[in-house]
């Protein structure tokens, strides 16, 4: 129970204060860990692939350790010394894990500035939350890259983090955010980590191959408490969810696209480089700015719906115990 109490605490504090400027971030700390362990590590493995791949896997090592073994140490002591500390604790914990707050500020931020007529300042903005080159965007590309980071983050951002905060407590959510973090990091496919950050994306695919199918299910009633077509979130989900070269993007991406009635996917530079992937999604109307808010909306809708089922879940195991 004090577990789904500081999940709840947790998740209503990120929805209210999302992440206050200037204060210590978790997962701002675990980006540190993994820049110094890269630069102490890089000098000391072959440059080779197999001496890089190594290198990788012990930065994940050392990494996941040096993230998780404190809050695990911290959360037992002050559970010995008083179940409300450790709740206090592990609230906070869960609060920084979830991303539902800062996700709709940057979402949010990117319309206004569409909504303004300012086409480089909302490429600014994208670029800060996308991986792809935005300099050439029009509004369209914004805003189509906005809804997918937004759809594809409802899970690594919100859902993924909370079902693992609600399967063990703070340390299972900082497990993830360290893996998550590291393969936002180092986990790209180009001259500098295509084999150093080879062990961070592919265990990145790993942790999220049940959460993002789990969140792109919940996003077909999500849809239906949005206002928006969960029919056909259902239907594009079924059909379109594998067309990504990630194994989990699309699972989101596909039901946000049925439900908003647009095509996304397509075409993308990375890196100054053309990468062609297959689009998700019916392109029943051409997207527009006000997507991103309708995108943000079905994420809350989408959270909250999870959050409720466990609680009920949850309250049901009590009760039958």
């Amino acid at each position: 129970m004090l577990n789904m109490a500081a999940v709840v605490i947790g998740f209503v504090l990120d929805y209210i204060l999302g992440d206050p400027a200037g204060f210590p971030h978790i997962v701002a700390g675990i980006g540190k860990l993994i820049e110094v362990f890269e630069r102490l590590i890089r000098d000391r493995f072959p440059k080779t692939p197999r001496g890089e791949l190594f290198g990788g896997v012990v930065l994940v090592f050392l990494v996941l350790v040096c993230s998780v073994a404190p809050v695990f140490i911290v959360l037992n002591l002050l559970g010995a010394a008083h179940p409300f500390l450790r709740l206090a604790f592990e609230s906070l914990i869960c609060w920084q894990c979830l991303a539902a707050r800062s996700l709709s500020d940057a979402g949010i931020g990117i319309y206004n500035e569409l909504q303004n007529f300012d086409l480089p300042a909302a490429r600014k903005a994208v670029g800060m939350v996308v991986g792809r080159d935005t300099g050439g965007l029009d509004e369209a590309g914004v805003t189509r890259a906005a809804v997918e980071t937004i759809a594809e983050n409802t899970s690594d951002g919100v859902i993924a983090p909370l079902l693992f905060l609600l399967a063990g407590g703070g340390a299972f959510g900082v497990l993830y955010k360290a893996v998550n973090t590291m393969d936002s990091m180092i986990g790209y496919k180009n001259d500098r980590y295509l084999y150093f950050g080879r062990a961070a994306a592919k265990l990145d695919d790993i942790v999220n191959f049940i959460p993002s199918r789990i969140s792109g299910l919940l996003m077909v009633p999500g849809a239906l408490f949005a206002g928006l077509d969960a029919k056909n979130a259902l239907r594009i989900f079924l059909r379109d969810r594998k067309n990504h070269t990630s194994p989990n993007s699309a699972q989101t991406e596909s039901a946000a696209a049925g439900a908003l009635g647009v095509s996304l996917g397509g075409a993308n530079f990375y890196f100054g480089k053309l990468v062609h992937k297959p689009t998700i999604g019916d392109p029943t109307r051409p997207i527009e700015p006000s997507d991103i808010p309708r995108a943000i909306n079905l994420m809350f809708c989408t959270s909250i719906l999870c959050l409720i089922l466990y609680i009920l879940i949850g309250g049901i195991i009590i009760l039958w115990r």
